[in-house]
């Protein structure tokens, strides 16, 4: 094909609901894009949940699947299946999400006319067992400003440049870096020149329940703290207000999770109205009185202005 290839990457670990697992699945498969081999690393699941894991590579002979027999965290699953990548792009996709099927087709199509960027992600719809129930829009081109609170990008919505990691290392599998693997390769590429873009358009549906945050123990805060101050003082951005936002994560530890998850809930649903009104604005004033395409931008801005 005259399309470049695409390594779809996905690392599991212990997913027993089949159902979550097939949808996430299944929404690569069902992708526009369609010149793309899917990667699966299996990191040391129970036999019950890692033979359905292998029973996957039934669904297309796209998918292969691999594992090991210990669990060894989402940093070095990832790094296992970009030493086995062919494509010249690496899309992220994690085993409860969902990819809407334009995703790849128009990160790809960002990436090749842009050559800039070493990577890109895109805005998230959020949902969960009921549904999607709100949205997460982040910064078209993230600036260091925009990394002291939390990631800028979706880290499972992300497609990066191949080369990127065949000139350095990959994702860095510490101790320190579990569940915080997103943060540090977005701020080690950066320190290294790099940047990336979020397409603004939801092409990702990112799940997030009530239960998740309360899956954020203490120590893996206290890893995002160590995290923070080793990249901090490596870019010399320690101070003035480094050190505030190394103990962020600390910090969080005294608030309640119930209140952390009315607050993110509260953020989501406002962003998700906020843009349905938006959308409903420009359709009104498209039919009323039609505009060449290219002024939608300036139109969309105007109104953000005057609400």
């Amino acid at each position: 094909m005259d399309k470049p290839l695409v390594s779809v990457i996905m690392g599991v670990y212990n997913q027993m609901d089949d159902e979550m697992l097939k949808d996430a699945v299944n929404s690569i498969l069902n992708q526009t894009y369609t010149n793309l081999e899917f990667l699966i690393w299996d990191d040391g699941s129970c036999k019950n949940a890692a033979s359905r894991v292998k029973s996957l590579e039934q669904l297309d002979e796209r998918i292969h699947v691999m594992c090991c027999d210990t669990n060894n965290g989402l940093a070095y699953s990832l790094n296992e299946c970009i030493l086995r990548a062919k494509g010249k792009y690496i899309a992220r996709m994690d085993a409860d999400d969902y990819s809407v099927n334009t995703r790849i087709a128009k990160q790809v199509a960002f990436l090749e006319s842009h050559p800039e960027y070493a990577w890109c992600g895109t805005n998230t719809e959020l949902f969960d067992e009921n549904g999607i129930w709100g949205r997460r829009p982040y910064p078209d081109e993230p600036t260091l400003k925009d990394y002291y609170k939390f990631s800028p990008f979706v880290h499972p919505s992300v497609v990066f440049r191949a080369d990127i990691f065949d000139e350095d290392r990959g994702y860095l599998a510490t101790e320190e870096t579990l569940r915080c693997e997103d943060y540090e390769i977005f701020m080690h590429l950066m320190q290294r020149g790099l940047k990336g873009y979020n397409i603004q358009e939801y092409l990702f549906r990112y799940r997030e329940t009530r239960e998740s945050y309360r899956k954020r123990k203490v120590k893996y805060r206290i890893n995002e703290a160590k995290t923070r101050y080793s990249l901090y003082k490596d870019m010399g951005i320690l101070f003035p207000f480094g050190w505030m936002f190394v103990l962020r994560p600390i910090v969080a530890c005294l608030v309640p999770a119930s209140l952390l998850a009315f607050i993110k809930r509260s953020e989501g649903i406002i962003n998700k109205e906020y843009d349905e009104k938006t959308t409903e604005a420009l359709q009104i004033n498209i039919e009323s009185k039609p505009v060449p395409f290219s002024g939608l931008s300036a139109m969309s801005e105007s109104y953000r202005q005057s609400s």
